[in-house]
């Protein structure tokens, strides 16, 4: 995957407003808990970037996906990691079954003001006994004349207090577990819908998360995405690319920790020289920024194998799996290179250790990535009856 001029210029695009709408708001955002999504998705929407490679009917660009990695890998220059991971959930977590396979008029509805920075999504998978097992989920919705009746919660969701709308996958029938659920778009001022005090995150801080309890619901039938039992299929595919996106976010994040390292220890002298003339020190950035180009390798590969309509279920699963390792291998290298700076929680290396943790977790910890990859190599040991 070769980035034309057009790449560059939405890197450049994404990298000025970065610089210009983030990152100077970033330790207030830390300290708050809080960033304004209205506010801030209004003015990506403005720049077009909230639909890359969404429908141009609906007010995308229509550009291949190549594009939203282009974008996803600028965004890990953002110095406030829940941020990034919210505009991701806009894009590339929320709304990719809505757009592959909602109605027009559902899309109409929710999709195109969630391009257009109008509308603010969130995703509601995860519960307290189910995270990665998505198959385990309990939140139902059961059929009332034309209506669903929502009953159950989610947890750990992302941007959930500030939202419009939510992708819900619950389940709508007794059916076996991979075909008895449907993702649902669900108005987030819905009568019957509490939430819980803002969760105390390790990392992640900038951005509102909570639990959500449903409680009788109403929502339309013709709110559900697709036909009905299909939603653990689609959330499967949606997952592929949260994976990717959450992958290539995490590029220039972790480059950006390694260079900030370099910074400091050419600056900071024990012994009488600096930290960086120790050939432990730079043989070991040099042995971390090595295993972030070979991310970037497999990423952009999985990004070619997507775009020309390949399976990347195994390439999504590898580079999901990578980026979460080299997130702590990286950040606690460099963290420890900074020493007691490195301990002091408005570092930037502190808060991207304590943000990148979250990558071996959310979206499918890793241990469901090594399953994947296992079964996909044909190693998987079958469930004993």
């Amino acid at each position: 995957m070769k980035f034309t001029q057009e790449h560059k210029e939405l890197q450049r695009t994404v990298r000025n407003f970065i610089d210009t709408e983030m990152n100077p708001y970033t330790e207030q955002w830390e300290r708050e808990g809080h960033f304004p999504a209205h506010e801030l998705y209004k003015k990506m929407g403005n720049l077009g970037l909230l639909g890359i490679h969404k429908p141009e009917k609906f007010g995308g660009l229509g550009l291949d996906y190549s594009y939203q990695m282009a974008f996803a890998e600028e965004l890990g220059t953002a110095r406030a990691g829940g941020v990034a991971l919210a505009i991701g959930v806009q894009t590339d977590m929320a709304t990719p079954a809505l757009a592959k396979f909602g109605s027009d008029e559902l899309k109409e509805e929710f999709l195109a003001p969630a391009i257009r920075g109008e509308k603010v999504a969130c995703i509601g998978v995860s519960e307290p006994g189910a995270g990665s097992d998505v198959a385990g989920l309990k939140t139902t919705a059961k059929k009332d004349g034309d209506d669903y009746i929502i009953n159950g919660t989610k947890m750990w969701i992302t941007t959930s207090t500030q939202a419009d709308f939510m992708c819900l996958l619950a389940n709508t029938s007794d059916d076996k577990v991979h075909k008895n659920k449907s993702l649902i778009v669900v108005p987030m001022d819905s009568p019957g819908i509490t939430f819980s005090e803002k969760l105390n995150k390790m990392g992640m801080r900038s951005s509102d998360t909570a639990q959500v309890f449903f409680d009788d619901v109403r929502v339309p039938q013709r709110n559900r995405i697709g036909a009905e039992g299909t939603g653990f299929m689609m959330q499967m595919i949606q997952f592929q690319e949260e994976r990717l996106f959450g992958s290539a976010m995490s590029i220039k994040g972790l480059e950006q920790c390694i260079s900030d390292t370099i910074t400091y220890c050419k600056e900071r002298h024990t012994f009488g020289q600096p930290l960086i003339n120790n050939q432990y020190i730079h043989f070991r950035l040099a042995e971390l920024q090595t295993e972030v180009e070979a991310l970037r390798a497999l990423i952009y590969q999985a990004t070619e194998t997507y775009i020309s309509g390949g399976d990347v279920l195994q390439q999504a699963s590898m580079a999901k799996l990578k980026a979460g390792r080299l997130g702590r291998e990286v950040t606690d290298a460099c963290l420890q290179f900074w020493g007691g700076m490195g301990y002091m929680m408005e570092n930037d290396v502190n808060r991207v250790y304590r943000d990148m943790r979250l990558t071996s977790i959310g979206g499918g910890a890793d241990e469901i990535m090594l399953g994947i990859i296992c079964k996909t190599m044909g190693i998987l040991p079958g469930k004993r009856k």
